[in-house]
């Protein structure tokens, strides 16, 4: 046998090794004996380098450390999951499942652990990865391949036939329980920090700039789904797509189940509950989907998670511990929210030293007293709190908490209204903690997007007095930025021309960045298609306030106030005119316009404008976006690498358009074929 023959067949049988041992957890040989093969395949490369393939098993070792993640863009976004924490929600999720898809009863639902793991996709194209990407905010994630393909349990070719030309496949890396405790064994020996809990320690393995040290650490990769697919026939059911995974060299959870209505729902949830502690690796709860891949279609998304799908969550985990002392924190609209100072415990996977007690009622209503010992939950990610006091255990010291008159950052007076269970600070935009997540708010992502403009930095620039509104960011200079702790000159003309780019937005970006209390994105679109100018908004009264969707009296009275506050407009002239601007147009998009009712889908990289901006810009028409491509598609919007979506349009017939073509259906009511 040749050396090319032998390496090749040395690297079929290790990855076949690879499957039986991660994806189907049924070794076939032992550890010995697969280090021999490993150790054969090395030399034979070492000795014969024309033979090295980069999809080679010894090729998972790990490459040169890397600068830094780029970031990755989803074709379709990677959105959360709601949440249920009862029977009862349980119960409404098949309710609404079987309403939209016309009274059906006995819906199938495909059912699995929800692992405590990190998002990940991983793209395949011709059946070799070409890319792999963390899920980030769900829209735009960083491209951790490298690191990825360390991992034994990720096919660096697919198995098998009949997979798409273009497959992403979506999932979570892991660490199972006994690696996390070899690990940290390792980390102990070596005289360094252990890490907290497995799913810690897999995301920070994940997300090293050294691929070999990825390449050290036993993650593995269960896949639960697929993202974008091309030129291809999927199975009917998720379930049996997951059994396709499985073909092609995934591994999948072994307890997943396919399971029939709301007895079938609850009956896994308890299954899967009494096995929890038993499981190889942590989960904090199951996953129900429609089984049914078109019934998911039907049923969409609403807002950032899916209709079709939900988490039924564990209870949360408890623990008791001593409450030290109580402070106040003081929140980008100015609410005071108590927070107990605890003494350090460890719950729900963390060391807890601070939990919220939410306002001074719930406070009251408890019975919370400094000196206390009190009941702390946590779950998942929620923030800790105090759920509870043991009262026999109060010792004779114990004192009762006041809210104070006067703001413990800034001094103002501390109001609080009557329909309010917060209470605030009085010192608006002036109060330096306000101040602070102000700007951090008015430069987010989905807000302004100035790239850059993070906590520290915006913590020194309150400090050192050189912004107090967002107005100032745009009078900001290169030479008092690079003065700045740990901003050098390239880093500063960077954040300069972020500043500068903000400039051009969107009438709901700026709407949305102001921070105008009970406001959020959606209230901020719907508010822009109603008024379609910032002036008729700011001189809008209650009674035309409440004619806009979802807004009632209390958005509406948040509104006014913002409105009506001489601070408030003052910072808005300044901020046009220092180049702010927008494109502003005619209230509400005519009846029977070209856009108004008309659903669009998204697809590829557009040209000029990033798929969010030209979501607002369709919605603020009165037009609707989609995430997946249906016969009641009216248009799909097709920019450069645009995926299955642009196969399905095609197929069904539906018009696919360009960013220009958008444009022009936008600004004229009309398409000129």
């Amino acid at each position: 046998m040749t050396p090319a023959d032998r390496a090749s067949a040395l690297r079929a049988e290790i990855e076949q090794h690879n499957y039986r041992y991660y994806v189907l957890d049924a070794p076939s040989i032992s550890d010995a004996e697969y280090d021999r093969l490993f150790r054969e395949l090395q030399q034979i490369e070492a000795e014969h380098p024309e033979l090295l393939t980069e999809d080679s098993p010894t090729q998972r070792v790990g490459a040169a450390p890397l600068a830094d993640f780029a970031p990755v863009t989803h074709a379709l976004p990677m959105l959360s999951l709601n949440n249920a924490f009862s029977d009862g929600e349980v119960e409404a999720f098949d309710r609404r499942v079987r309403e939209a898809l016309d009274g059906r009863q006995g819906v199938e639902y495909s059912a699995e652990p929800k692992f405590d793991g990190l998002a990940v996709s991983l793209l395949y194209e011709e059946g070799r990865l070409t890319r792999g990407a963390t899920r980030g905010d769900g829209f735009t994630g960083e491209d951790v391949t490298a690191n990825l393909r360390t991992l034994r349990s990720v096919p660096l070719h697919l198995r098998g036939a009949g997979w798409p030309s273009r497959l992403e496949v979506r999932g979570e890396v892991m660490l199972w329980r006994r690696d996390f405790e070899t690990l940290n064994a390792r980390q102990r020996d070596r005289g360094e920090r252990e890490f907290v809990n497995p799913r810690n320690a897999a995301a920070g393995s994940l997300r090293q700039l050294d691929p070999r040290v990825t390449a050290a650490r036993p993650l593995r990769f269960i896949a639960y789904g697929v993202g974008a697919v091309s030129r291809a026939a999927l199975p009917a059911m998720h379930s049996e797509l997951l059994d396709r995974l499985v073909e092609w060299g995934f591994a999948t959870a072994s307890e997943r189940r396919r399971v029939s209505g709301l007895g079938g729902l609850l009956a896994y949830y308890a299954e899967i509950g009494q096995m929890r502690e038993s499981l190889p690796y942590d989960i904090d709860g199951v996953v129900y989907k429609l089984d049914d891949l078109a019934g998911q279609e039907r049923l969409g998304f609403v807002s950032r998670a899916p209709r079709f799908a939900i988490a039924h969550k564990f209870p949360a985990e408890e623990a008791i511990t001593g409450l030290l002392d109580i402070s106040l924190q003081v929140g980008r609209t100015g609410a005071l929210t108590p927070v107990a100072r605890l003494a350090p415990v460890f719950v729900g996977g963390v060391t807890v030293t601070s939990a919220t007690l939410h306002n001074e009622d719930e406070i009251r209503r408890k019975d919370v007293r400094i000196g206390d010992t009190v009941v702390v939950r946590r779950a998942g990610d929620v923030i800790p709190e105090v759920v509870g006091v043991l009262a026999d255990r109060r010792p004779d010291g114990a004192r009762e908490f006041t809210m104070p008159a006067n703001c413990p950052v800034c001094g103002s007076r501390v109001v609080r209204n009557a329909d309010e269970a917060v209470a605030r600070c009085s010192g608006g935009l002036y109060c330096p903690a306000q101040r602070k997540q102000a700007l951090l708010h008015f430069a987010s992502r989905r807000a302004m997007d100035i790239e850059g403009l993070g906590d520290r930095l915006v913590e020194q620039l309150v400090d050192g007095r050189i912004v107090r509104t967002p107005a100032d960011l745009y009078r900001l200079g290169l030479v008092a930025l690079v003065q700045l702790e740990r901003l050098a000159e390239k880093s500063a003309g960077n954040l300069l021309m972020a500043i500068e780019r903000s400039k051009q937005t969107t009438l709901t970006r700026f709407i949305y960045a102001l921070g105008i209390r009970n406001v959020g994105e959606a209230t901020a679109r719907d508010l822009a298609g109603h008024f379609g100018s910032l002036d008729r908004l700011l001189a809008a009264g209650d009674d035309e306030l409440r004619h806009v969707p979802d807004v009632g009296p209390v958005v509406a009275e948040s509104i006014r106030q913002f409105c009506s506050e001489p601070h408030n407009l003052e910072v808005i002239a300044q901020l046009r005119a220092a180049g702010v601007s927008w494109a502003e147009g005619e209230p509400q998009a005519r009846p029977g316009g070209a856009v108004a009712g008309r659903t669009f889908v998204l697809t590829g990289t557009l040209p000029t404008i990033g798929r969010d901006a030209a979501k607002q810009l369709i919605e603020a028409a009165g037009g609707r976006v989609s995430a997946a491509v249906s016969k009641k598609t009216d248009y799909v919007v097709a920019g450069s690498d645009p995926g299955s979506k642009l196969d399905k349009a095609l197929a069904l017939g539906v018009p696919v358009i360009d960013e220009a073509q958008l444009r022009e259906l936008l600004a004229t009511g009309e398409l000129r074929r």
